[in-house]
């Protein structure tokens, strides 16, 4: 029997599942981390914690599974998206990876639209430029950290780092190289004028993929760090949310995903680019040429979920979910800008916060616990908004992420969305993606649509939308918007003066 090893390389946990290439899920184990904040709107990390929580994880597997490592078929990978990690002609760290949910180059955002101008990123990016993205993050190192700027020799996205310490190949795949803001969408490679006018070294970039593309073999050198057996073979993999897909059997035309992680998406499978005149959604590239997804996304969706709870003591989740759930809609008049460090779609403002509003004596944690998910939901309603005025519109969503383990979190997104939400079995959607990419660039299956219909189950049960509850949700929802709209100029005064603090 083979198996198939997915890595997903996430912004609070690495994640490693095992599959048997017939169909079952075997292990999966996990290791979190933190990011560091050393300024406010700063969020870095340092790679290396990534490579150790790898080895830890593929540890765990052999311990847990008696299993040759030979058995291991391929090797594939899911990553936050964004991200920066720069390396010098030694392949060594020059500093500490730039995270997608960064907003300290607000300054080079605005001398990219410069130098573009609004038409041309229309025309060439085809995205917002936002704090964040490869391409601001490697500004902001040339304008403030000119000496680490100097030695950088190759740069490339979180999970294509793990991918290099496992193999000694520098690579991306288009789904990740198309998120960076260098990259030529709709012909699937750099693009010279970009790399040209914001004076980038193309060299500097990786070689890029089709998702499931092997590009290389496990190292002899990594293969005594983990225990994986050399030769074992590597394929590219992708961003998330490509995986997530991949991993919900999202994968043909017009699909469609809800996904709550420590970010959030909507995301729908496309046959073209989607060129959104607003600019405040992504379409990236898919899992294979010929396809692409655009997503309406949020900073912070599960992390405002953690980040509260957090601020207690410890707390039993399922005790929690019990106690929501009994909560009515609207959390006794409470509301959650879900802010917590800028936000994406619609508002593309790296420079708001989160806010409460509402609190009053009588309010519990419960009761704001149960607003957090309410808010984080209203906000990823406003995706769904955008994303149907370009003409991008689904009956039923798939949920992922973590959030889909709650109860009451699917049934408020039903009620929100008004739209009935099915569930995959399997935890770790992203994880079981990649390793499904992994079964395809190794030659188990035919294609990706045969890993996903050996693998992909979905729970029998559909969450149904409650028509009371959606009433009650329509007039929080209207207030969620205004709250924005009215307060927009206050909230960026304070979030900006505690930037300064």
């Amino acid at each position: 029997m083979g198996y198939l090893l997915g890595i997903d390389i996430g912004t609070s946990f690495l994640k490693s599942v095992l599959i048997e290439e017939e169909g079952n899920e075997v292990f999966t184990d996990s290791k979190s981390y933190n990011f560091s904040t050393p300024k406010k709107g700063y969020v870095d990390h340092d790679p290396e914690e990534w490579w150790e929580a790898c080895k830890d994880t593929i540890a765990s597997i052999f311990k847990h599974v008696r299993i040759d490592k030979s058995e291991i078929r391929g090797i594939s990978f899911a990553g936050q998206m964004h991200g920066l990690v720069a390396l010098d002609k030694n392949h060594q760290v020059i500093r500490p990876a730039i995270l997608h949910n960064d907003a300290r180059s607000s300054n080079q955002v605005e001398e990219i639209k410069r130098i573009l101008g609004i038409r041309r990123i229309k025309e060439l990016v085809g995205n917002p430029i936002y704090t964040g993205f490869l391409l601001p993050s490697l500004l902001w190192i040339r304008e403030n950290e000119p000496a680490k700027y100097e030695k950088i020799r190759y740069v490339m996205l979180p999970k294509d780092y793990i991918k290099f310490k496992l193999t000694g190949e520098i690579s991306s795949d288009f789904s990740d190289a198309s998120a960076t803001l260098l990259f030529d969408i709709r012909n699937s490679r750099w693009s010279e004028e970009i790399l040209t006018r914001m004076d980038v070294d193309r060299e500097i970039l990786p070689q890029c993929y089709e998702t499931s593309q092997a590009i290389g073999i496990v190292s002899r050198t990594a293969a005594l760090d983990t225990g994986l057996a050399a030769g074992t073979v590597v394929v590219a993999g992708g961003g998330d949310q490509v995986m997530q897909c991949i991993g919900n059997g999202a994968i043909e035309i017009g699909d469609a995903c809800v996904n709550i992680g420590t970010s959030g998406q909507v995301s729908f499978q496309c046959d073209k680019p989607v060129m959104n005149p607003s600019l405040n959604t992504n379409t990236f590239c898919g899992y294979k040429a010929g396809q692409w997804f655009t997503m309406g996304a949020i900073m912070s969706a599960g992390m405002s979920y953690k980040w509260f709870n957090n601020l207690f003591e410890r707390y039993d989740y399922d005790a929690l979910n019990e106690k929501i759930a009994g909560i009515k809609p609207g959390s006794g008049g409470l509301l959650f800008l879900p802010y917590l460090n800028g936000e994406r779609t619609p508002h593309l403002n790296p420079n708001i916060s989160g806010a409460f509003v509402g609190l009053n004596i009588n309010t519990s944690r419960e009761e704001m616990s149960r607003a957090v998910m309410e808010g984080v939901t209203y906000a990823l309603n406003q995706c769904i908004e955008v994303c149907r005025d370009l003409g991008l519109t689904k009956d039923i969503l798939i949920a992922s992420g973590g959030a889909a383990r709650s109860r009451p979190w699917l049934q408020i997104q039903a009620d929100v969305f008004n739209l009935p939400v099915k569930i995959s079995r399997t935890r770790e959607q992203a994880g079981l993606g990649a390793a499904i990419a992994a079964g395809h660039g190794a030659g188990t299956y035919r294609n990706i649509a045969e890993g996903c219909a050996r693998h992909v189950k979905f729970e029998e049960e559909i969450i149904e939308p409650n028509a009371a509850n959606h009433e009650v949700y329509r007039e929080y929802y209207h207030l969620f918007k205004d709250m924005y709209q009215e307060s927009r100029t206050v909230i960026e005064k304070i979030t900006l003066l505690g930037r300064q603090g």
